[in-house]
């Protein structure tokens, strides 16, 4: 029987329990990534493998077509909308921190639109936001507001920001749990301890509640911005891009499989990956520096 020492026996072992994420690591992240690489300097229906070398021209081709890169001004709406969506998460998030009456109950209301599934929650506000029959319009006319119903999903001056509006009230309440649970990893003696010395509540929480979830704030910033860039399902389901509300990953999927031009969509796919990482770092080395 074959023998081996200790430190054998424990690379071994390493090694055992190692070889198969990295398998899995190595078959499903690195390989699709150097693939989505190879192709997006080709020219490519994707079918078969028929793919001409066309070196940067996908990537010049998206600098130099506004339909293409020009639709990241529609992801600003969303990432604005997330911006104050943490603001209001945080908001609320002080609130039910605090000893006031059901706020379990609290808690879970403003939970529940994350529950929700994406399709379901579009549909239902595809219905809310429809110029007819929609519960806005109605809700406005039985108020004698009129003046104020619109096509909100086909109108230019409003769709992007209604749109951007269903991702803030579907995602608020992640946040809001999220900064909840930061919050009660505050010692309270820091609260007294300020309330001895004077401080008021703005005080408190800007010199202690603040600096405590700065880590936390880092985290949701970063999954604000990645989440803005990425968005997709709301828009698809609403409005399916149109009435200029196509947002990039959108724009690379029709690309794809609308057009058939496969590689133009990975060349879209590795610059939205670079910007996401691009923003991230700058984000982390001038609005976040400090200790790390």
């Amino acid at each position: 029987m074959f023998k081996m020492n200790y430190n054998k026996q424990k690379i071994a072992i390493i090694i055992g329990f190692l070889a198969l994420p990295l398998a899995f690591l190595f078959t499903f992240t690195f390989y699709p990534a150097a693939a989505l690489l190879y192709f997006s300097f080709t020219e490519w229906d994707g079918l078969g493998y028929d793919m001409k070398w066309i070196g940067l021209a996908n990537y010049k081709e998206i600098f130099v077509r506004p339909e293409l890169f020009g639709v990241f001004k529609n992801n600003l709406f969303y990432f604005i909308g997330g911006l104050v969506q943490l603001a209001l998460a945080l908001y609320f998030a002080v609130l039910l921190n605090s000893k006031i009456r059901a706020r379990n109950f609290f808690r879970a209301l403003i939970f529940l639109p994350y529950v929700l599934h994406s399709v379901a929650t579009a549909i239902m506000f595809k219905n809310i936001y429809h110029a007819e029959y929609g519960v806005l319009n109605v809700l406005l006319g039985s108020l004698g507001m009129e003046s104020w119903q619109q096509q909100w999903l086909a109108d230019t001056r409003f769709n992007n920001v209604a749109l951007a509006f269903v991702s803030m009230w579907k995602y608020m309440g992640l946040n809001c749990i999220i900064f909840i649970g930061a919050l009660q990893s505050i010692s309270e003696d820091m609260y007294e301890a300020a309330k001895i010395d004077g401080a008021n509540k703005w005080q408190s929480f800007r010199f202690i509640t603040l600096p405590s979830i700065r880590k936390v704030m880092e985290l949701m910033m970063v999954l604000t911005l990645t989440g803005a860039l990425e968005v997709f399902d709301i828009p698809k389901i609403m409005t399916n891009g149109v009435n200029e509300t196509t947002t990039f990953v959108l724009q690379t999927i029709d690309t794809a499989y609308a057009y058939q031009k496969f590689g133009l969509a990975s060349a879209m796919s590795v610059v939205l990956l670079l910007i996401v990482a691009a923003v991230i770092l700058i984000q982390r080395k001038f609005l976040f520096k400090g200790d790390e």
